[in-house]
């Protein structure tokens, strides 16, 4: 099945995503408008972005002495993707938007994903937007994220340092009043800030024109000394140009310098820089600092940021989730067209007969079929948590908090999860192609380099593991946990009455057991160092869990599907599920084995012994 019917089948036949127009916010739409969205971007994504994605990977950004310089095609892609108004598709009309359901804004997204995750960089400019929609004042709304949405500014998100990394309660980067009368500034309480951060993607460009940095710093306390941990940490907009009150640039450079591009393995396509802030090359008013306007309360800068980054870490999660699509559809073209053996009958193989298709070998249709279950798999999990978005932001108030909540506890699954799996599915197309894959004849070694990078952003897997299992299925008493295990069994119920899927239905259940007994054994010495000890093995157990899970509710979605399909739809889907269940599930005993057992193999072995 092509990109483009698989999104349809998720959609509309699985998810009912459809039924979303009869909610009064996407009255306006129906299927035929979601349909025209997709056209509009599968044509942008074909024509702007596909040919000039090996391009970008060779011609890498670099400075000249004054501006990075960046390949025409990608200036060409932006103002393509600028035009066809998804920056702000789920946004009211009032904000220019075209108050698309989240769910249809994320898939049509998928399209640009696959066809060239380097040269997309519009994922943070909208997080930004999002942010400062919610947590923003009025005018910082109007200067700042309404030209975010159109396309005229883009933005980035500034949290790591050099010597801090993941570690935001080490964050050195300080920011101090602007005056006596910094507060009565109209773009808010006005700020100096100081200090350097690290890995800022897009954190310099001509591409707009203006970047808006969204960084953290600390605000010393009375003693002038920073506040430890995060409780210091404050949120600031820091232009990369200076802006007046209607929006309009006056002319003057703020303090942000670029002091290096990071090469990196993948996603050569977007910079990645290291930026100095207040070093004096651009001083505004002829003082060193650079400008910074409050957004929200003081010291209450990582709670408004967490809207950003969860936001962020789905995107990451669906990027990873195309990748993995790539190169399964490029590795699955190859098998049909390379012949090469023959096959093992009673007496051997028969050199005389033809060589067949290498898709005609068991063990290519192995690896062809764990890149099927992988990838559609975590593509159904990622539009599961759109379409959640979409229920906590128009369903009625019970539904919406559920909504909330499940969010919360698959969120580091859905960022992880595919960063994982859909990177071992790019490894499986690279074997697929024999020696011709890690050549760069063939797109599948850029896919993988592009995808490895996903495990790392947005949060390491040991960050999110730790997320998961020392916050998200405890938090309000575990009811996060509780909600999805309610899913999941309703899921089991009715797949149990299915004779196709029973025997998968019993075993989600056993699973699911598993994972909970698991959960209540890593914490049962209240001992923290003890139970995430093994949080990486628990979220590997869990996310395989939530994975078998998403599969056997599409599978009874496929075998209600119109019969013409079967062979696309249901023996497709209903042999990932096979897949899967046989393949993948059984290996959660081992992972889950050693959390519920607080195994310290890993954290007791001393340094020497490495």
């Amino acid at each position: 099945m092509s990109l483009r019917a698989t999104l349809d089948f998720l959609l509309y036949q699985w998810l009912g995503a459809e039924s979303l127009s009869q909610r009064e916010r996407f009255s306006d739409h129906s299927r035929e408008t979601f349909d025209a969205v997709f056209d509009t971007c599968e044509r942008i994504a074909r024509e702007k972005f596909a040919p000039f994605n090996r391009l970008v990977d060779t011609q890498e950004p670099h400075f000249d002495g004054e501006k990075v310089i960046l390949p025409q095609a990608t200036h060409d892609a932006h103002k393509a993707y600028a035009g066809s108004g998804m920056l702000s598709a789920a946004q009211d009309y009032d904000e220019g938007g075209m108050q698309l359901p989240y769910t249809i804004e994320a898939a049509a997204n998928c399209f640009f994903a696959m066809a060239s995750v380097s040269i997309g960089s519009s994922l943070l400019t909208k997080g930004n937007a999002n942010l400062l929609l919610v947590h923003g004042t009025e005018a910082q709304k109007e200067v700042f994220a309404r030209n975010e949405f159109s396309g005229r500014f883009s933005g980035t998100m500034c949290l790591s340092e050099p010597q801090a990394g993941s570690s935001l309660s080490d964050i050195t980067t300080r920011a101090v009043p602007d005056g006596d009368d910094f507060e009565a500034e109209p773009l808010g309480p006005r700020y100096r800030l100081t200090g350097n951060k690290m890995w800022i993607s897009s954190g310099e460009h001509e591409l707009t024109d203006n970047i808006i940095h969204l960084v953290l710093a600390k605000i010393p306390g009375p003693d002038g000394k920073l506040i430890p941990g995060t409780r210091g940490i404050s949120l600031f907009i820091v232009p990369k140009k200076m802006v007046g009150p209607d929006g309009q640039l006056t002319g003057e450079r703020n303090d942000v310098a670029l002091a290096g591009l990071n090469h990196k393995l993948g996603w050569r396509g977007t910079t990645n820089t290291l930026l100095n802030f207040g070093e004096g090359k651009y001083a505004v008013g002829g003082q060193a600092g650079a400008i910074g306007y409050l957004v929200g309360k003081p010291h209450e800068g990582l709670r408004c940021m967490f809207h950003m980054m969860n936001e962020a870490r789905i995107g990451v999660g669906t990027a990873a989730v195309m990748l993995g699509m790539a190169g399964y559809y490029a590795s699955l073209d190859y098998a049909k067209n390379r012949p090469q053996g023959r096959p093992v009958g009673p007496a051997g193989k028969d050199s005389a007969q033809p060589q067949v298709r290498i898709i005609e070998h068991a063990d290519v249709k192995r690896m062809l079929l764990a890149q099927k279950a992988y990838c559609e798999g975590a593509l159904a999990l990622e539009l599961y948590c759109a379409r959640l978005v979409d229920e906590q932001h128009t369903a009625e108030a019970q539904a919406a908090d559920d909504a909330r909540l499940l969010l919360e506890v698959l969120t580091p699954i859905a960022k992880s999860w595919p960063s994982e799996w859909c990177l071992e599915a790019n490894s499986l197309a690279i074997q697929i192609h024999g020696g011709y894959g890690y050549t760069r004849d063939f797109p599948v070694e850029q896919y993988w380099r592009d995808n490895r990078l996903n495990m790392i952003h947005e949060g390491t897997h040991g960050i999110q593991a730790t997320d998961l299992l020392g916050r998200k299925v405890l938090m309000e008493g575990g009811k996060g946990l509780q909600l999805l295990a309610a899913r999941i069994n309703h899921t089991i119920e009715r797949a149990i009455q299915v004779p196709e899927l029973a025997t998968y239905a019993n075993a989600l259940g056993q699973a699911l057991q598993q994972v909970g007994a698991t959960t209540k054994a890593a914490w049962a010495s209240g001992n923290p160092q003890d139970a995430l000890a093994n949080a990486v093995p628990y979220m590997q157990g869990f996310g395989h869990t939530v994975l078998a899970w998403i599969w056997l509710d599409v599978a009874l979605a496929a075998l209600q599907a119109d019969a013409t399909k079967s062979v696309a739809v249901t023996a497709g889907k209903l042999g990932a599920v096979r897949y899967f269940y046989h393949y993948e599930l059984p290996k959660i005993d081992a992972w889950l084995r050693v959390v519920a057992s607080r195994d310290l193999t890993c954290a007791d072995l001393p340094e020497e012994a490495f």
